[in-house]
């Protein structure tokens, strides 16, 4: 499994409010997380620094690896950061109502755990087809899926930003947990929305199986969404799982 990530301001924006990092526990299990904080100043950066960092140090002390621990961690802590990140904001006016959406993946053997709040994305793409494995907590999404608008229309919608769900709020928060079978030759990306806003599934399916290095991958998919306007922050982690053919660092 190879695993290469990065995030970047954009071509609109004055501050990077997303947050992205990769933590293994003390059974070599990986955490990988996409955070999309949102707020005024410096709130957003806040808020999703804030999830990322105490979730990776809280995963880092951990031993789990079986399914269940796993997904009694994930709603544990996530719900346990919700909680830190609405009273921070209630205990400062700069960083009040801040909020952060998350995406996370625990890579369990041959099974991905995730986790998600918010409209960041993750998508499998395997042999030349990709798929969506996360459904936006979003206005726009609840419009699409009333009828009330179309797909296309959902992505020039003037209020496609607006959430119905985040990290941060004054109550519990709904954590998404969905598993999925992973076979070697997969890739599994999760995003913010910076790319999707800016790139077609077919766009990032087309980048992601070229054959040049991970890395290269990852930064392509970047400057793509800069290209095409880069109106926000824009991260990407990509994992790819090692092919039959035994390719790949485990």
């Amino acid at each position: 499994m190879q695993i290469s990530f990065q995030t970047n301001i954009g071509r609109k924006r004055k501050n990077n409010q997303d947050t992205v990092g990769i933590f293994l526990n003390q059974e070599d299990v990986s955490l990988a997380i996409v955070a999309d904080g949102m707020g005024g100043h410096q709130a957003g950066d806040t808020a999703s620094n804030l999830l990322v960092t105490n979730l990776g140090a809280s995963w880092e002390q951990t031993v789990l690896s079986e399914r269940d621990a796993v997904v009694d961690w994930l709603l544990t802590y996530i719900q346990k950061e919700n909680t830190a990140i609405f009273q921070k904001g209630l205990n400062n006016p700069a960083l009040f109502g801040m909020g952060t959406t998350i995406v996370a993946a625990i890579m369990l053997e041959k099974e991905l755990i995730l986790a998600h709040v918010g409209d960041s994305r993750a998508y499998l793409i395997r042999d030349n087809h990709i798929s969506q494995l996360t459904e936006d907590h979003s206005l726009v999404n609840e419009l699409v899926k009333a009828g009330e608008i179309t797909a296309e229309m959902a992505a020039t919608h003037p209020r496609r930003n607006v959430l119905t769900r985040s990290v941060g709020m004054p109550e519990e928060v709904e954590v998404d947990i969905s598993f999925v079978a992973v076979s070697d030759g997969d890739k599994v990306l999760l995003c913010s929305d910076g790319l999707t806003n800016m790139l077609s599934d077919n766009n990032i399916k087309d980048i992601v199986l070229e054959t040049t290095p991970l890395d290269d991958r990852v930064r392509t998919l970047i400057d793509e969404a800069n290209e095409a306007g880069g109106s926000d922050n824009i991260t990407v982690l990509l994992i790819e799982f090692a092919p039959a053919s035994g390719e790949g660092t485990e």
